[in-house]
């Protein structure tokens, strides 16, 4: 990873990994935290399995839509420590076209986990760029503002998760 082509967000996100994993992996919770507010995901299609589907559709109070979301590749799986997706491949390993907006440019994300200690965990997501104008790009769009809220509303519903069990 570099400074050039890459964006990271890290945060302690007070919840205990399990749920942390649990609200990052499963469609039905990750639909209500993955887009920043007043940002929502309609739509979702999720396999945790190399070569599996990863796609969303986001919508806005402001007309923004994704429209179906062009599907992405999940790469790697590591239950309780790592996720690793990318909208450069489609599912199966297919090849995928540039959408619009958000979807113009291929990304890879490397998100990993790890207990923090009582009770928390170490979240760390990495956006890989092919180029230092799609990190430019990503970046001018808000990723540290989106990314940072994004993971607040992760941290929001894994704790709510732990009250509910």
């Amino acid at each position: 990873m570099t400074d050039k082509l890459d964006l990271v967000l890290e945060r302690t996100i007070d919840a205990p990994i399990d749920l942390v994993w649990r609200a990052y992996t499963d469609p039905q919770h990750l639909k209500r935290w993955f887009a920043p507010r007043p940002y929502e995901i309609s739509e979702i299609e999720l396999d945790l399995q190399p070569g599996g589907i990863f796609r969303i559709r986001m919508i806005g109070p402001d007309g923004f839509d994704t429209g179906h979301g062009t599907p992405g590749c999940v790469l790697e799986v590591v239950e309780r420590e790592k996720l690793v997706w990318t909208s450069a491949l489609g599912p199966g390993y297919r090849p995928s076209e540039a959408g619009e907006g958000c979807e113009s440019f291929p990304m890879t994300a490397v998100i990993t986990f790890a207990d923090a200690g009582n009770g928390q965990t170490a979240y760390k997501a990495v956006a890989l760029h092919k180029d230092a104008a799609d990190r430019e790009t990503h970046e001018k769009m808000g990723f540290h503002d989106g990314w940072g809220t994004t993971a607040g509303q992760l941290e929001e519903l894994a704790r709510s998760l732990g009250v509910n069990a």
